[in-house]
């Protein structure tokens, strides 16, 4: 039980701590990447937004996409497929070009239908409710001035709010320093739908049911052999969810796709051929979502046992304790505004590890349809 244990905090060390470490120290070793230079001459882009029924979001999403301070030819292109509400009449209205079928496929039908009417180099993805600052897209399309570069991943962060779930907040500035780890050592692992980009060319379709349609075209590119960079400077900011209850079916819904997304990727668990980008793929992805929900509940139930073996298991124990006390204490208080910085990452954490097994249970049975359910968002 003891070398279990002590596996298991191992395990969960490295996956959320010692990766991390890791990365840092080869990047340290190796020497920070270059930035790309400048391009000479931008190119035209196209930015995308799939929007179903997001009325309350897509006239001020239009304003701040084409305000965008890009320089060089810019197009919007609104997919609202599907929309029962006045989304394609308000993005019509506010200057973006609006594609519009009244069957509803899901999202990913929706970017590919947009991608038959791209005919610039560059296209680059967004949701209708995360909103750039004016040089957002700038910085977004910089790095594909280095030629080895075929996708990049934006930030996404997410305003503080009192009834959001507000470790979502906290768990995304952790994330943005492990991507800019990754794109120092090789290539981001999956970006993020809020915000990223693609060569057109290497925007090829995925499967129609595909669920995480940006992490799994990202990582096709990167499969493919080219780096996915970050862009830290390219912020999209949206809203927290509008409670944990919301976010409890965003984060199901990320899981049954990451367990679909996994099963579709295995050849990047092929260290032969792929190297340092299986190391990162590995390290940061499929723990998180095979052996770190496992392992965490099987960490406490054994520390529980050892515990009158020897001092350090009654304290580790006692951490233990305080941190899920601490996360019940942030689900009981969830409807309340508590001015505690990271007071409820605990409740986060847990939420995310809890939330791979229904998510699971939903990949093997078929039941996540990609006509999913925005989550609401905090006001």
């Amino acid at each position: 039980m003891e070398i279990l244990f002590w596996t298991a905090a191992a395990v969960l060390f490295y996956t959320y701590i010692g990766y991390g470490l890791l990365a840092a120290l080869l990047v340290r070793l190796r020497g920070r990447r270059p930035a790309p230079e400048a391009f000479a001459e931008w190119p035209a882009a196209t930015v995308v937004v799939a929007a179903y029924n997001e009325a309350a979001y897509i006239g001020e999403k239009v304003r701040n996409t084409l305000g965008q301070d890009y320089p060089s030819d810019l197009r919007l292109l609104v997919v609202a497929d599907g929309s029962t509400d006045a989304t394609a009449e308000i993005a019509r209205e506010a200057g973006a070009e609006v594609l519009f079928e009244p069957e509803r496929r899901g999202k990913i039908a929706a970017m590919h239908r947009a991608l038959a009417h791209v005919d610039t180099p560059l296209v680059a993805f967004t949701d209708a409710n995360a909103m750039l600052e004016t040089d957002g897209l700038r910085h977004l399309l910089a790095p594909f001035a280095d030629p080895t570069v075929g996708a990049v991943a934006g930030e996404k962060r997410v305003r503080a709010s009192a009834n959001g779930a507000s470790g979502e907040g906290l768990y995304w500035r952790y994330e943005s320093a492990l991507k800019k780890l990754d794109s120092q050592l090789h290539s981001v692992v999956g970006a993020a739908g809020e915000l990223f980009a693609l060569r057109t060319p290497l925007a090829e379709p995925v499967e129609p049911d595909t669920i995480l349609d940006d992490f799994v075209l990202s990582l096709r590119v990167a499969e493919k052999g080219w780096r996915v960079a970050y862009a830290p400077e390219a912020c999209a900011t949206e809203a927290p969810s509008a409670s944990m209850e919301d976010e409890w079916t965003r984060k199901v819904r990320i899981c049954a796709g990451g367990w679909q997304a996994m099963s579709r990727l295995r050849g990047l668990c092929n260290p032969f051929r792929h190297g340092l980008l299986t190391l990162q793929y590995v390290s940061h992805r499929v723990l998180r979502w095979t052996l770190a929900p496992v392992l965490l509940p099987l960490a406490l139930i054994l520390n529980i046992v050892l515990a009158p073996e020897a001092g350090v298991y009654a304290a580790l124990l006692a951490a233990q304790v305080a941190f899920y006390a601490v996360a019940a204490l942030g689900w009981a208080l969830r409807e309340r505004e508590v001015p505690v910085r990271g007071f409820r990452l605990p409740l986060y954490v847990v939420f995310m590890h809890a939330a791979v097994f229904p998510g699971v249970l939903r990949f093997l049975t078929g039941q996540q349809s990609v006509n999913w359910a925005r989550a609401r968002r905090a006001v």
